[in-house]
């Protein structure tokens, strides 16, 4: 039997399973949303939405495989009627730019309250946009300004900003590799046109930008001590 149309079905798309139970149970508490699947992967949540066609995604960003951007486009080309909620621990403005130019209809960070996660999901689910005030007003303010387009990271595509977050937290390039089920050799690739992009000659420069940008905190992390 088919779900009731005037309830809000979601699928779930985050790599931790302690992430996804404590999503089912907030939004259990909404009697209007229903949650109809659990994805682990980029690839997986991709084929669950064609299995079930969701009203609403709500996408991690960092998953193995085919990263959280890169589903929210997918998803998009697919089903241009379903809506995409991105759940993420990644609290910089550029991320947020990026994800709604994939195609993203809301944009939250997982240190949001319960409440503002269900009102989130039904005002995408209801055709609306979501952005929480505060990321709303910084956002605003890069674009007045002209910042939001003008530091090196900007320049970086998708992947090559999910390799970028990688190895500023430390990881080596075969574990990169195994993360993001690519071959070692694309990801010193991706290495190389991250710092010839960036203007850096060697990925300790890349590693203290990070970390003056605060480019990779999750939300109400204190800035790192000089």
């Amino acid at each position: 039997m088919p779900p009731n149309p005037a309830l809000c079905t979601v699928l779930l798309a985050d790599d931790h399973r302690i992430v996804r139970e404590g999503l089912k149970r907030i939004l259990q508490s909404a009697r209007d949303i229903v949650v109809l699947a659990e994805a682990q992967s980029g690839h997986e949540a991709l084929e669950l939405a064609r299995q079930h066609r969701p009203r609403v995604a709500v996408v991690d960003l960092s998953m193995p495989g085919l990263s959280g951007m890169a589903l929210i486009e997918r998803l998009r080309a697919e089903f241009a009627d379903m809506a995409i909620l991105v759940l993420t621990m990644h609290a910089e403005e550029q991320y947020a730019l990026r994800a709604f130019r994939s195609g993203a209809s809301g944009y939250l960070t997982k240190d949001s309250a319960a409440e503002e996660l269900v009102l989130a999901l039904r005002k995408v689910a209801a055709g609306g946009a979501y952005l929480s005030p505060q990321l709303a007003e910084r956002l605003a303010l890069q674009l007045n300004t002209g910042r939001a387009e003008e530091l090196p990271h900007t320049r970086l595509t998708n992947r090559e900003l999910e390799v970028f977050r990688l190895i500023v937290e430390g990881k080596r390039l075969t574990e990169i590799a195994d993360d993001l089920h690519l071959s070692v050799k694309t990801v010193s690739t991706h290495k190389s046109r991250i710092l010839e992009k960036m203007g850096f000659d060697n990925v300790a420069a890349l590693i203290r930008y990070g970390f003056q940008h605060r480019l990779f905190e999750a939300p109400g992390e204190n800035p790192r001590a000089d």
